[in-house]
């Protein structure tokens, strides 16, 4: 499977390793041209543009934005000259929920994919796993199921909350329908090792 992503600060940066060290193909793009160069040493695939970084996604891209908030909105509007109708941006900030809503509704009808993924897990993510915030299109978040779970650090060694030992669903991850950017959307929380499991 492969993943784009735009932004390669810590967090963005260490989400590409980590998908890297487990077989993942990934194309970067950073304004610094350094952040790049380090993660292409790694085997990441790097660009120099945003239409080189498009070019190197296979058809239907998915395309992960780690970007400050504030940057979020200009870097889609960079972008969507380089997409096409079936691919998938998902914004990995933690951007408010009005945006993501609109955003969503913007990208739909020019047949884009809005995934909105408020991540977190810092400098330990890496090691650790990240914790995350799924909002989309149900069908569409379950195809990025492998890239999500892969990221996601699953339960460790915590024990499970008392009175939960016994629930049969796997125990790194819940579901809930949440409805936050369009009708028939769903979200999913990725378990963080805590015992709120």
């Amino acid at each position: 499977m492969q993943l784009g992503m735009i932004g390669l600060g810590r967090m963005g940066a260490n989400m590409v390793r980590r998908l890297l060290k487990n077989g993942y193909d990934c194309a970067v793009f950073d304004m610094s041209a350094k952040a790049v160069a380090e993660l292409v040493e790694e085997k990441a695939v790097g660009a120099a543009s945003l239409s080189e970084f498009a070019k190197s996604l296979t058809k239907p891209r998915a395309v992960w934005l780690m970007v400050p908030v504030g940057a979020v909105d200009k870097t889609i509007a960079d972008l969507l000259p380089h997409l096409e109708r079936g691919d998938v941006l998902i914004d990995g900030g933690n951007s408010y929920y009005i945006d993501d809503i609109r955003r969503a509704k913007e990208l739909t009808s020019k047949g884009i994919h809005y995934v909105d993924v408020g991540t977190s897990g810092g400098v330990w993510g890496l090691e650790r796993g990240y914790c995350m915030m799924i909002g989309g299109e149900a069908d569409v978040v379950r195809s990025l199921d492998p890239i999500f779970a892969t990221l996601a650090p699953g339960r460790g060694d915590i024990p499970r909350t008392l009175g939960r030992e016994t629930r049969v669903e796997p125990p790194s991850k819940a579901i809930c329908i949440a409805g936050r950017a369009a009708p028939a959307i769903s979200s999913r929380w990725c378990i963080t090792g805590s015992n709120t499991a």
